[in-house]
C-alpha cells in the first residue's frame, strides 16, 4: 500500500538518503550544511514543503516544492525535486506524488503547479504524460556575480524557479533549484 505525507523530524534518515540520491543521480555537490538548511526550511517553512511517499511503511520518493507568487497569475507551485528509489519506479508512485502536490497546492492557493527537467531525463515519458510541454521555450539561469562581469558561468545548470506558461521568470536563490549538469 502506498501513502503520501508531509515529512516529520523522525523521517530525516530516510529523507537525507533519498535527496543524496538524487544529488548523486544529477552529479550535484552538497555540503551537510546543505542538507541540514533545506532540511529546516522543509519542515520549518509555510512556503516551502516535502513530502514522502511509503511504499508498505518504507520511504521510497520525495518530492520538495515552493509555494509563491506570481505578477498575472494566481499563485504558482514549483515542483523543485521529485526523486523515487530506482527499485520502486514505474508504478505509479511519481504520478501520485504529483497528483498529491497539485492537490496541496490548489487547496492552498497556488492552482499553477510546474517544473522543469534536463532534457534528456527518462522521467520525461512520465512528464509528458502528466504535464504541457513548452516547445520552443528556453531557460536562462545566472551565476551570481557572473552578471555584471558579463561572464556566464556554464559548468552548472540551475532551475532559478524556471518558466512558467507566460514564459516569466522568477528569481529565487540560485542554490535552491540547482539539478543537474547538461
Amino acid at each position: 500500500m502506498m501513502e503520501i505525507n508531509f515529512l516529520t523530524e523522525s523521517d530525516r534518515v530516510g529523507w537525507e538518503s533519498l535527496a543524496r540520491g538524487k544529488d548523486t543521480y544529477f552529479e550535484v555537490g552538497r555540503s551537510d550544511d546543505d542538507y541540514e538548511r533545506t532540511w529546516r526550511r522543509l519542515l520549518d517553512d509555510e512556503q516551502v514543503r516535502g513530502i514522502a511517499a511509503r511504499v508498505d511503511g518504507k520511504m521510497v520518493g520525495i518530492a520538495h516544492y515552493v509555494f509563491h507568487a506570481s505578477v498575472w497569475y494566481a499563485g504558482r507551485c514549483y515542483l523543485a525535486d521529485l526523486f523515487v528509489d530506482a527499485e520502486v519506479r514505474r508504478r505509479g508512485i511519481a504520478t501520485a506524488v504529483i497528483e498529491w502536490v497539485a492537490r496541496d497546492a490548489k487547496e492552498h492557493g497556488f492552482p499553477g503547479l510546474y517544473w522543469n527537467t534536463l532534457e534528456d531525463a527518462p522521467a520525461r515519458a512520465l512528464y509528458d504524460k502528466v504535464g504541457k510541454f513548452h516547445e520552443g521555450v528556453i531557460l536562462y539561469s545566472a551565476d551570481h556575480g557572473a552578471v555584471l562581469s558579463g561572464v556566464l558561468d556554464t559548468e552548472g545548470y540551475s532551475a532559478l524557479a524556471a518558466v512558467r506558461n507566460a514564459g516569466v521568470l522568477h528569481g529565487a536563490e540560485d542554490s535552491d533549484f540547482v539539478v543537474g549538469r547538461p
